[in-house]
Parts: C-alpha cells; structure tokens; sequence
C-alpha cells in the first residue's frame, strides 16, 4: 500500500494543484518511483489510498497496468483518515498476509523490504539516521527490536510491513500509527533495521528545493 492521501500543506502552493505524491524530482514523481520499485521487486498487486485530489493519481496511474501492477484504490477524499485509519479502511483489499505500506512523499534507493516477521511481531519498521533538522529521532534499535528511549537517535522511514492482527483492536475513523508503534514496541512486538543509504522526507518546500539541487549535480 502507498499512503498518498495527504494535503502537502508544507509543500504551498506547489500542491494546490496537484497532490504531493505526483510531486517531481528530477523528472519523475515520487508516486511513480514508488511504483516502479515495487513492480522490479516482484509486487504485483498495490493499493493507493486518495484524498486531496485524488482524482489526478487515478489519471496518472489507472490500473497500474502501464507499471506492470494492478492497482486498486481506497478512497478517503472529504475525510482524511490519517495513517492508521487510512490503511485500516484499506484492510479488505490488502488480504490476509503481511503487506507493506509505504508514505508516498519519501525518497529513496532503499531496496524494496522484504521481511519475514517473526511469530511474536505485528510488524517491521526500517529506521534510519536522524536527519540533521530534526531535533530528535523517533526509536532506537536493540537486538532487532524496536524500542522507545528518552534520546532516541533513528527515525521512522515510512516503509513498515505489517500483519493485519496489529490493526486487530481498531475501529473505523481517522486515527495514526504513530502511538500504536509506541505501545508494540514497549511490548516488544516490533521488528525493526536500520537502512543508511539516501533517504529524504520531501515535506517542505526547501527539502524538495535542495533535493532536486543534489540531483542536477549528481
């Protein structure tokens, strides 16, 4: 699944006309690179959740036929549902197995993930270095495990494959993943690795400015 329902408030007024997952760096949307990466490690199937303006990535991506995917959609416009309420609305077309969602507005040469949880986790998180204009990070990693500190040093890359159970507890509504990892990985059900190749969050204006920088000069 790709979570590109979201406004890219931060990123004004480029996405007043178009949504933040179909934002270009060097050429290519991110969406796009997304899909791309999924087809070449073998995923078939995807599903992408819309909200603000959702209607441009079905035009851009349709069927997914062209990616060599098939694609399917859940449909949030008018009530974004955030992150765990979005892929809990998603639940009936994501099956029975392990999926892995992915934040739209990331960049990356990460290889596609493919874990294998152990029976006690409900999910895997790859992490990676703070970035230097965050304050703090979000978890650190012991023996494989994701864990809560007071200073954490790595932060949330946005891939994460889950079990279905992890959402078990929910109800329907808007509602993020963010406390739900906290409480997993305070029980110790959480997976997690640690990936230190080119990573960025394209969530403000100056982050995609200085990205497509480094790309005209690489």
């Amino acid at each position: 699944m790709i979570l590109a329902a979201g406004r890219g408030e931060r990123l004004k007024p480029l996405t007043d006309s178009i949504p933040k997952a179909l934002v270009e760096v060097h050429g290519q949307s991110l969406l796009e690179r997304h899909l791309e990466k999924m087809r070449d490690a073998g995923i078939k199937d995807v599903v992408i959740n819309l909200g603000w303006l959702g209607e441009k990535i079905v035009e851009r991506v349709g069927t997914g036929s062209a990616y060599g995917l098939n694609v399917s959609y859940s449909d949030e416009t008018g009530n974004v549902l955030e992150t765990g309420g979005g892929i809990y609305k998603a639940l009936p077309l994501l099956g029975d197995e392990t999926f892995l969602v992915v934040n739209a507005d990331i960049l990356t040469d990460m290889p596609i993930p493919n874990m294998v949880l152990q029976d006690d986790a409900l999910a895997h998180l790859v992490l990676v270095p703070k970035p230097d204009y965050r304050e703090h990070g979000d978890f650190d990693l012991r023996d494989g495990r994701v864990c809560n500190s007071a200073a954490p040093e790595l932060t949330y890359s946005g891939f994460t494959v889950y079990r279905p159970e992890f959402f078990a507890t929910c109800k329907p509504g808007r509602f993020s993943v963010a406390p739900m990892f906290r409480k997993a990985a305070d029980a110790g059900q959480l997976q997690g690795s640690l990936y230190e190749g080119r990573w960025a969050d394209i969530g403000t204006a100056e982050r995609l400015a200085a990205l497509q920088s480094e790309y005209r000069s690489s």
